[in-house]
């Protein structure tokens, strides 16, 4: 098994007759999905998706694929394949349409559709749809695409099979296989059975759920303990999931109509999605089930259900305002239920419960995945990881979609079967291709692209290295005048703090050693503004850190007068 190393170069050009795959996000992470196939001188993208930043990157909106290794090749992508609807995966096609408005977009009729909304709101012109379903083959370039049925936590996804010259690429996207599935529609084995036979040379694998032992239980298994709930609740229900979790907001329609109560969406991307879902056929709402959020609070509190966004704590979301009780015309009461029914997120662990303890606190009752079986994941576990593997008897696998600890263990899976050669790569580290065999061939340069507001790129990690520290230690300005006839400090130093416990006054006592240590750099003939500023700020620097036990930023500004 081969691993990615730090020090691997920049990759040769690729070799006539063989297919070169870059993963650009998704790989090492959850997240900011991106894949590119190069064969013949043309590319192929798989999936575009986002990535939310995490506590240690504060002021970040979105997190991006890096495609600057092929933004000067846009004009060569064929199409971009989108496997399902989730924002992981569709979520930064705006971005990438900013920069080749014209590049075809091959999905499925959910997906698309999904995507639409998104790019009406970026203010985007629709661009060339492929609607596509299992079964289907379509053929750009010298890519010829197989789609195939798989199941997950959003119905139409859909795996693809990518033929060339070098041989077939089977991507699964994100799968499970829920073999009693709500909408009846299963993981197609067969067609991965067949694809097998014919002959898979590189199987891309969903690594979400590796670590985890057995089978993932089904969807329907929810359904009694959404039941006991409506039973057992005497007051309002508030169900918070993802906005884009159809087969899970049909569960609760359904137990709300057996219930007698009735449903209203609270947040925007709920009432988008779910408007659309229903459009096209993929929720069937039951009579008279479904109303507006105003008409809804006409009805006693024993007939009320909301579907809100905000299962992952996210702050400015519909149940984090209910929370902190500072929604519109939500507004929670002793007695009520509220039910999360989605899985934690690494790293919003906190975030999440701190809005049950918001909840908790005005005296809802919470059921979460910490005291009832209220979701199941949307990946494969290990078991159905092992059952794709000996059906399709890949030659190559490359897993993908996780942290580095779940493609290790996808990693081992995959040879637990007989599978030899299994490659290990993270985002930028580029896979050949050749002669049947996958093997590591360089590195490109794939990096974060941060989104901050309207900018796209223009926040580094240096900057937010900068806001850790303010939001942490807070910072310092020292602001000094000096005579530049006679080199001495002729005001200040005045010296103010923000965002952390000093106080003014607490700095008189390295005033002097300020003034000292600049005219001992003037005499020694240092009189260059920005060598005064550094001088200034190790001094207080090192006086801070002493002292307080604090690393504030300084900011020192020194004025020749």
């Amino acid at each position: 098994m081969s691993h990615p190393h730090p020090e691997l170069s920049a990759p040769e050009p690729l070799p006539e007759g063989a297919l070169r795959v870059t993963p650009l996000g998704g790989l090492g992470e959850v997240g900011r999905n991106m894949t590119a196939f190069e064969y013949d001188g043309r590319l192929l993208l798989v999936d575009c998706g986002v990535l939310f930043p995490e506590d240690h990157q504060p002021g970040i909106d979105l997190i991006l694929p890096d495609w600057s290794s092929i933004r000067d090749r846009l004009d060569q992508i064929e199409a971009l394949v989108l496997t399902h609807g989730h924002e992981d995966h569709i979520g930064a096609t705006p971005y990438l349409l900013r920069e080749r408005g014209d590049l075809p977009l091959v999905g499925s009729k959910l997906t698309l559709a999904l995507l639409d909304s998104k790019l009406r709101e970026h203010r985007l012109k629709e661009t060339v749809h492929h609607v596509v379903k299992e079964g289907d083959r379509l053929t750009f370039g010298p890519f010829e695409l197989e789609f195939v049925a798989v199941n997950h936590s959003i119905p139409d996804a859909l795996a693809v099979a990518i033929r060339t010259g070098a041989g077939m690429v089977l991507h699964t996207g994100d799968f499970k296989m829920d073999q009693l599935p709500l909408d009846g529609r299963i993981t197609d084995l067969r067609a991965f059975a067949r694809l097998g036979e014919e002959g898979v040379d590189l199987f891309l694998t969903d690594s979400t759920n590796a670590e985890t032992p057995g089978f993932t239980p089904a969807e329907k298994k929810i359904t009694p303990v959404i039941d006991q709930v409506f039973r057992e609740s005497q007051q309002r229900i508030i169900v918070a999931c993802f906005a884009s979790h159809v087969h899970r907001v049909q569960q609760v329609l359904d137990a709300a109509y057996e219930h007698e109560r009735q449903v209203a969406y609270v947040g925007r991307s709920m009432v988008r999605n779910m408007g659309i879902a229903r459009d096209l056929g993929y929720l069937k709402v039951p009579p008279g089930v479904l109303v507006d959020t105003k008409d809804l609070a006409d009805l006693p509190p024993e007939r009320q259900v909301l579907i809100s966004t905000g299962s992952q704590g996210e702050p400015m979301s519909a149940l984090s305002r209910i929370a902190q009780r500072n929604h519109n015309f939500v507004h929670i009461e002793e007695g009520d239920t509220v039910l999360l029914a989605s899985s934690l997120i690494p790293g919003n662990e906190n975030a999440v419960y701190r809005v049950i303890n918001g909840l908790a606190r005005w005296g809802a009752k919470v059921v979460h995945k910490g005291n009832a079986l209220v979701h199941v994941s949307g990946h494969a576990s290990a078991g159905e990881l092992l059952y794709c593997y000996n059906i399709v008897k890949p030659r190559n696998v490359l897993p993908v979609h996780g942290e580095i600890r779940h493609m290790l263990a996808n990693a081992d899976l995959a040879r637990a079967t007989g599978i030899e050669n299994v490659v290990i790569a993270e985002d930028g580290v580029v896979v050949d291709l050749i002669d049947g065999v996958a093997r590591v061939a360089g590195k490109v340069d794939c990096g974060y692209v941060f989104v901050d507001g309207s900018s796209v790129g223009d926040v580094t990690e240096s900057d937010l290295k900068d806001r850790r520290i303010l939001g942490e230690e807070g910072f310092i300005s020292v602001i000094v005048v000096v005579d530049s006839v006679s080199g001495k400090v002729a005001a200040g130093p005045e010296i103010h703090a923000r965002g952390n416990a000093l106080d003014d006054a607490t700095f008189d006592e390295i005033k002097q050693p300020i003034i000292d240590a600049l005219d001992r750099a003037i005499a020694e003939g240092n009189t260059d503004a920005h060598q005064l500023q550094q001088t200034v700020r190790r001094v207080i620097g090192r006086w801070v850190s002493n002292t307080h036990r604090r690393r504030p930023m300084i900011i020192p500004v020194v004025i020749e007068a």
